[in-house]
C-alpha cells in the first residue's frame, strides 16, 4: 500500500513533467507559427506584381462605452519595387493613392482635392513616410512589405499555431500573436500560395479592446499593369490640398468618437 508520502511524491513527478512539457509545446507551437508566416512573407515578398481586394472594418469605443464598427472596401495594385496604386471606399471617405516612384498622390475623391508630397524610393519606404509624417496607421500595409516578417513580428511575445480555419471556402493556417500593446491574428492560405486572407488586430490598451479587420477578398499575382497605371492626373476641378490634410481622409467620420451625431 503506499503512504501519503509516496502519493505526494507522484503527484509533485506528475506536476513536474507536466510543467516541463508546457513550456516545450509552446515552443514548439510558436515555432510552427513563426515558420508559417515566414513562408507567407518570403512567398508576398517574392511577387513583382501583386493585384488583389479587400474588406476593411475599424472598431471604435464611444464615451458611452459602445462600440461601432465602420466598414471599407478597396483594392491595391502593386509592382515592385516603387509603384502602387491603391483605393478605399466607404461611407465616410473615398480615397485613392497613386505613387510613381517619385510622387506619392492621394485623392479624396469624396471631397474632389487632392494631395500630393514627394517620396522618393520603394513602396516600403513610402508605407513608412505615410506613417511616420502624415499620421496615416496603414494598418494592413506591413503584408505589402518586401520583407513584412521582420515588420509583422517586431515586438512579438508569443507565437500560436491554432490550427486551420476556412475563409471564402479557402482552407488557411490560423496563427495568433501577442505583442506588449495589441493581440493579432492571421490567416493564412494552405498550399504553394501562402498568401494572407485575412488579418485581425485587437488593442489591448484601449476599454473594450477595439479591433481591425482586414479581409482579402482577391488575390492575383503576374498581372502586367497598363502604362498609365501608376500615373496621377487631377480631375478637373480638383482642389490641391496641403500634405498636412491627408490625415483628413479618414476612413471614419468626424463625430466617430462620440458615436454619430
Amino acid at each position: 500500500m503506499k503512504t501519503t508520502r509516496d502519493l505526494f511524491l507522484i503527484l509533485a513527478a506528475l506536476l513536474a513533467a507536466i510543467m516541463a512539457a508546457a513550456p516545450a509545446g509552446a515552443q514548439t507551437q510558436g515555432n510552427e507559427a513563426k515558420s508559417i508566416l515566414k513562408a507567407m512573407a518570403d512567398y508576398v515578398g517574392g511577387q513583382k506584381t501583386i493585384q488583389l481586394t479587400f474588406d476593411s472594418a475599424i472598431e471604435v469605443i464611444t464615451p458611452q462605452l459602445e462600440k461601432i464598427q465602420f466598414t471599407n472596401s478597396g483594392g491595391a495594385l502593386l509592382r515592385r519595387p516603387e509603384k502602387l496604386r491603391a483605393f478605399r471606399t466607404g461611407g465616410y471617405a473615398d480615397v485613392e493613392l497613386v505613387f510613381d516612384g517619385k510622387t506619392a498622390s492621394v485623392h479624396g475623391r469624396n471631397i474632389n482635392g487632392y494631395a500630393q508630397f514627394e517620396a522618393p524610393g520603394t513602396v516600403d519606404r513610402l508605407i513608412e513616410a505615410l506613417r511616420a509624417g502624415h499620421g496615416i496607421a496603414l494598418p494592413g500595409g506591413d503584408l505589402l512589405l518586401s520583407n513584412s516578417y521582420d515588420a509583422l513580428t517586431a515586438g512579438v511575445q508569443e507565437a500560436k499555431h491554432i490550427g486551420r480555419g476556412v475563409i471564402d471556402g479557402v482552407m488557411c493556417e490560423h496563427l495568433a500573436f501577442r505583442n506588449f500593446d495589441t493581440d493579432w491574428q492571421i490567416w493564412v492560405e494552405v498550399g504553394e500560395r501562402p498568401v494572407p486572407r485575412k488579418l485581425v488586430i485587437t488593442s489591448k490598451t484601449l476599454n473594450s479592446a477595439p479591433q481591425y479587420t482586414l479581409q482579402v477578398k482577391s488575390w492575383k499575382t503576374g498581372v502586367e499593369p497598363a502604362p498609365e497605371a501608376f500615373s496621377f492626373v487631377p480631375p478637373a476641378g480638383a482642389k490641391k490640398l496641403a500634405p498636412d490634410a491627408l490625415i483628413e481622409l479618414d476612413e471614419l467620420p468626424p463625430a466617430a468618437a462620440e458615436g454619430g451625431k
